[in-house]
C-alpha cells in the first residue's frame, strides 16, 4: 500500500513537473493592434489560445490596465467568455473621442494549467471613433499662460488629459522659462471652455519640454513625466485626481533630453520612460519600481547622431512595444524592437527627410502597420515615412510647410476613419492642417495664422461634442488658441455623400436590427446617448423625407 502511494505521489509529481509548459500565448485582441474608428463605448476582448486562471487579480499586481492617453485610466468589469479563453473588459465610462488607447497586460498573466505568459506581457494600442465633421473651425477663446503681460512663461506643448476625472478634457502647458506646468481646467461651459490656469503653479525643471500623460503609481489618477533639456534631468509629477500634482521627482538622464515616451518594456505591467538624449547622442530607460518609485536611468546607443525626437509604438505587431526615435544630426528614423524585458534591438535606420524635431506614430495608410510623421525645423518640410509590420519604415514623402516646422500631430479631425494632420511652424507663425485621403496620401486644407510662433497642436474633442478640436499653442505670445470644431456634418449622412438618400436609409435600418458594425452607426446616434433607437429613427425620417406635413 505505502509503494503505491509512493508511485502515485511520484506520478502526480512527474505529471507537475515534466518538461516545460507552453507558454500562455494571446491568440487575437479586438479591436486589434493599431485599429481605427474604434467606438467611444468598446469593449476591449483579449483572446488566449488555452483557458486562463485570474486567480492573480487582486494580488497587489497590474495585471491589466487600459489608459486614454486624454480619458485616463479606464476602470470597468471584466468577465471569461469562449471556455476561458477570452477576457473582456467593459469599460464603465466611454473613452475620449479621436484618442489614442493603450491597453497593457503584465506578465502575471496565467493560464487554467498554470503556464504564464512571457515576461513581456502584451501591450497593444487603438484610436476611438470621432463624429463627422466639415472642420469648420471657430476660435472661442484665447487662454494667457502668464501671469503677467511682462513675464514671458514660453509654452511649449503641453497635454489634454482629463485631471479631475469628470469626462472633460483638461491642459496642462509645460513652460521652458518659468520652469512649471499651468493647469487650464475644462470648465464645460462651451463660450469659454476654459478656466485660468490653476494657481500655484507645479514646478518642473529648467528648460522642460516634452511630456507624456500615464498612471505610474496606480492610483487611476493622470500623472505627467517631462524632460528638461538645460538640467538634463526627466521630471515625474503625480497627480492627485484633482487638477493638481505633487511636488516633482527629479530623475538624472543624459545630456540635452529632447523626447520623451512611456511604455511597459519590461513586462510588469508599470509605465516606464524612454527619453533621447540629444547632446548625448543616447536614450535613457528608467523603469518604474511601482508606487511612485523610479530606478537610476540606464542608457543605450541608438544607432543614429542627435537622438532627438520619439514615440512608443508597436511596429512589428508582436505585442511588446518598441521605440521610434528620430535622430537629428543623421536625418533618420530608428526603429529600436523591444525585448520586454527592459532591452531593445536595433530594428532599422531610414531616411527621414530633414533635421527632425517631433515625431507622431499612427496607422496613416489603413493598413494595420503604425506609421511615422516628423516635423523636420529647419528643412522647412514634415515628413512621412510607412511602417511594414516588421520593424521597417519606407515610401519617404514629404510636405512643404512653413518656415521652422517644429511640431507634428495626428487624429482625425473630419471624422472620415482615417488619421489627419497637423503641423506647427515656429518661424513661419502657423499652423497647417492636411486631410487624408485614406492611403496616407495627405492634401493640404488649411492655414491658421500664429501672432509670434506656432509652436504645437492639441488635438482634443474640448466640447465633448464626439469631434476633435483643436489647441494651438505660441510659445512666444504664450497662448493658447481653442478652435471648436463648430461645422456639423449633415445628420444620417452616412456614406458621406452629401445627402441623406436610400444607402444612408439602408445603413439606418441595418443599425437598428444590429447587422451593422456598432462603430458605423455612431453617425445615426444623433441624441449621443450610445444607441441608435426611436429618437434618432425621428431625427432620421426628417433628414430623409422631411419634416411631416401639419
Amino acid at each position: 500500500m505505502i509503494r503505491c502511494l509512493i508511485a502515485l505521489l511520484l506520478l502526480s509529481t512527474t505529471i507537475v513537473t515534466a518538461g516545460e509548459l507552453s507558454t500562455l500565448q494571446v491568440v487575437s485582441t479586438n479591436p486589434p493592434h493599431a485599429a481605427l474608428n474604434v467606438s467611444t463605448r468598446t469593449t476591449i476582448d483579449i483572446t488566449f489560445d488555452k483557458p486562463i486562471d485570474l486567480g492573480f487579480f487582486g494580488k497587489g499586481v497590474r495585471a491589466f490596465g487600459v489608459f486614454g492617453r486624454w480619458s485616463g485610466p479606464a476602470n470597468g468589469s471584466f468577465e471569461l467568455l469562449n471556455d476561458n479563453r477570452t477576457f473582456r473588459f467593459t469599460p464603465d465610462d466611454p473613452f475620449f473621442a479621436g484618442e489614442n488607447v493603450f491597453v497593457t497586460l503584465s506578465n502575471d498573466w496565467t493560464a487554467a494549467d498554470r503556464s504564464k505568459i512571457r515576461t513581456a506581457g502584451y501591450s497593444f494600442s487603438f484610436w476611438t471613433h470621432a463624429r463627422r465633421s466639415p472642420m469648420q473651425f471657430e476660435q472661442v477663446q484665447v487662454l494667457d499662460v502668464r501671469t503677467s503681460p511682462s513675464q514671458p512663461t514660453q509654452a511649449y506643448g503641453g497635454i489634454a488629459s482629463d485631471l479631475n476625472n469628470d469626462g472633460y478634457s483638461d491642459i496642462t502647458i509645460v513652460n521652458e522659462i518659468t520652469a512649471d506646468l499651468r493647469v487650464f481646467m475644462n470648465t464645460a461651459d462651451n463660450d469659454q471652455p476654459f478656466a485660468p490656469f490653476t494657481q500655484p503653479t507645479f514646478g518642473v525643471g529648467n528648460r522642460a519640454s516634452p511630456s507624456e500623460p500615464a498612471d505610474f503609481n496606480g492610483d487611476n489618477a493622470i500623472d505627467i513625466c517631462v524632460a528638461n533639456i538645460d538640467d538634463d534631468t526627466v521630471s515625474v509629477l503625480l497627480g492627485n485626481g484633482d487638477g493638481t500634482f505633487d511636488e516633482q521627482i527629479v530623475i538624472p538622464v543624459g545630456a540635452a533630453p529632447r523626447g520623451i515616451a512611456v511604455l511597459d518594456f519590461d513586462g510588469d505591467g508599470d509605465p516606464d520612460i524612454a527619453n533621447t538624449n540629444a547632446a548625448g547622442s543616447s536614450v535613457s530607460l528608467i523603469e518604474n519600481l511601482g508606487g511612485g518609485n523610479f530606478a537610476p536611468a540606464t542608457f543605450f546607443e541608438a544607432g543614429g547622431s542627435g537622438e532627438w525626437s520619439m514615440m512608443a509604438a508597436d511596429m512589428n505587431k508582436d505585442g511588446i512595444m518598441d521605440l521610434v526615435i528620430g535622430a537629428r544630426t543623421s536625418q533618420s528614423m530608428i526603429v529600436q524592437l523591444g525585448n520586454g524585458d527592459g532591452t531593445f534591438s536595433f530594428a532599422s535606420s531610414t531616411p527621414c527627410g530633414g533635421l527632425t524635431w517631433m515625431i507622431a506614430v499612427g496607422d496613416v495608410n489603413s493598413d494595420g502597420n503604425e506609421d511615422v510623421v516628423s516635423a523636420n525645423s529647419q528643412s522647412n518640410n514634415a515628413s512621412v515615412l510607412f511602417g511594414d509590420g516588421q520593424g521597417g519604415l519606407s515610401g519617404l514623402q514629404t510636405y512643404t510647410t512653413g518656415a521652422f516646422c517644429l511640431a507634428t500631430d495626428l487624429g482625425d479631425l473630419d471624422g472620415d476613419g482615417d488619421l489627419d494632420w497637423t503641423t506647427s511652424s515656429f518661424v513661419g507663425r502657423e499652423w497647417r492642417i492636411f486631410t487624408n485621403g485614406g492611403s496616407g496620401n495627405f492634401s493640404f486644407f488649411d492655414t491658421v495664422s500664429a501672432p509670434q510662433a506656432g509652436s504645437c497642436t492639441l488635438l482634443h474633442d474640448v466640447d465633448n461634442d464626439g469631434d476633435n478640436d483643436l489647441s494651438l499653442i505660441d510659445e512666444i505670445e504664450d497662448v493658447v488658441f481653442v478652435h471648436i470644431n463648430s461645422g456639423q456634418a449633415l445628420f444620417a449622412d452616412f456614406d458621406g455623400g452629401g445627402s441623406v438618400d436610400l444607402s444612408d436609409y439602408s445603413a439606418f435600418h441595418n443599425c437598428t436590427n444590429g447587422q451593422h458594425p456598432t462603430i458605423d452607426c455612431e453617425v445615426f446616434d444623433g441624441d449621443l446617448d450610445g444607441d441608435v433607437d426611436f429618437v434618432d429613427f425621428g431625427r432620421f425620417q426628417i433628414s430623409f423625407t422631411g419634416p411631416t406635413s401639419e
